[in-house]
């Protein structure tokens, strides 16, 4: 053998390797590149520093809170934000409900960097310094409306066994003005740009002018426009604002409870989950174009989701139980898996099942944090 043919031989592997990259490239270009763009997905909510803790039940009945709820802080919540620092080890997260689910999506897309906005208000002090970092490291592009009034919004999640009690006290996110944020050219220009638009129904509270704004703009534009309820307290105290919201809604998200309290304002007469996912796509819709889609998650029970006329149910995966260390941010997770997938116009079972995969990731950790990279197909 002369010593010219290992030469020949390094050449052609090199060669080989050469093309194989850039098949891989082309592939990449074709499934991602012509899909995905910055700025694809647009959230707009409420800003939170989480403060996660194990607490008791002692501390749970000392400020009146159910072992799994959410609720908006009220002047006898106010010392309990200080004492869960001072009385147990407690965790700092970014937080907020839209922000951790387009935080997911952006976190299962990974490239191209900035696919998902965020819009919400916050404080001019150190809580909004860290909401700025820890945006810029999960690689969200988030324009906050930052104003001195309020300090920064925080969230006391509560944490007993599997349960979570979800105090808010929203402070600056409460904030938040259309005139002096949503409606700057700068701003509307990403509004544009998008063509997924997810809002968590807690924003509800605070500016609903903001919320009809982008929904009727999804709406003359056939763009999809998501909308979760949130909470039961939403649904039932809220209502009147949810229902001006609903004609605009594409695909609305809710739990199980969530669920069978906005059947109950509306009068459905009906408990069963199928059914009240069918009769909330047939509630009266502007974009005649889509059909509404009704996605309500059970937690380990399934999930169920209305397509067509039919409502079709899909198993989450299984964990063993000694592996859950916090089901806080689980629903975030599951809608953040969900447009993942949507803004790159997957099919819907496959949005669920990237939804499932999520959830079942945030609840192995704290808060709804996650590992560098996802394992999902």
């Amino acid at each position: 053998m002369t010593s010219e043919e290992p030469k020949a031989k390094r050449a052609k592997l090199e060669e080989k390797k050469e093309q194989e990259q850039e098949h891989e490239k082309e592939n990449e270009t074709k499934s991602v590149g012509k899909k995905l763009s910055q700025n694809a997905l647009f959230g707009m909510g409420n800003p939170l520093l989480d403060i996660s803790a194990v607490v008791d039940k002692d501390f749970l009945e000392k400020y009146g809170l159910k072992p799994n709820d959410q609720i908006l802080a009220e002047d006898k919540h106010k010392a309990m934000f200080e004492e869960i620092v001072k009385k147990f080890k407690v965790e700092y997260h970014a937080g907020g409900s839209t922000q951790n689910t387009v935080k997911v999506a952006q976190w299962m897309i990974q490239k191209p960097h900035k696919v998902a906005t965020f819009f919400g208000c916050i404080g001019k002090d150190k809580f909004g310094e860290i909401l700025k970092q820890k945006a810029e490291e999960s690689h969200v592009d988030a324009h906050y409306f930052e104003q001195s009034e309020e300090p920064t919004g925080t969230c006391a999640a509560c944490i007993t066994g599997d349960n979570r009690s979800l105090v808010a006290n929203l402070a600056a996110a409460n904030c938040y003005k259309k005139d002096k944020h949503l409606d700057l050219q700068e701003n509307w220009t990403l509004v544009e740009k998008a063509k997924v638009f997810y809002i968590a129904g807690f924003f509800l509270t605070v500016s609903l002018e903001s919320i009809l704004k982008v929904a009727r703009h999804a709406a003359e534009h056939n763009k999809i426009f998501c909308l979760n309820l949130s909470a039961p307290f939403i649904c039932q105290f809220f209502k009147d604002a949810l229902m001006q919201v609903m004609p605009y809604v594409d695909i609305l998200f809710g739990n199980e409870t969530e669920a069978a309290m906005f059947a109950q304002e509306q009068g459905f007469e009906s408990k069963d989950i199928e059914e009240i996912a069918q009769k909330t796509q047939a509630l009266p819709k502007d974009n005649k174009k889509r059909q509404r889609i009704v996605v309500f998650t059970q937690g380990k029970d399934g999930t169920v989701m209305t397509k067509g006329g039919k409502v079709e149910m899909f198993s989450v995966l299984e964990i063993d139980q000694s592996k859950i260390v916090d089901t806080n941010g689980a629903g975030d997770a599951f809608v953040g898996g969900f447009l993942s997938e949507l803004v790159q116009e997957k099919t819907l079972e496959e949005c669920v099942c990237a939804g499932h995969y999520a959830a079942n990731v945030i609840i192995r950790h704290a808060g709804c944090t996650f590992p560098e990279k996802p394992n999902f197909p």
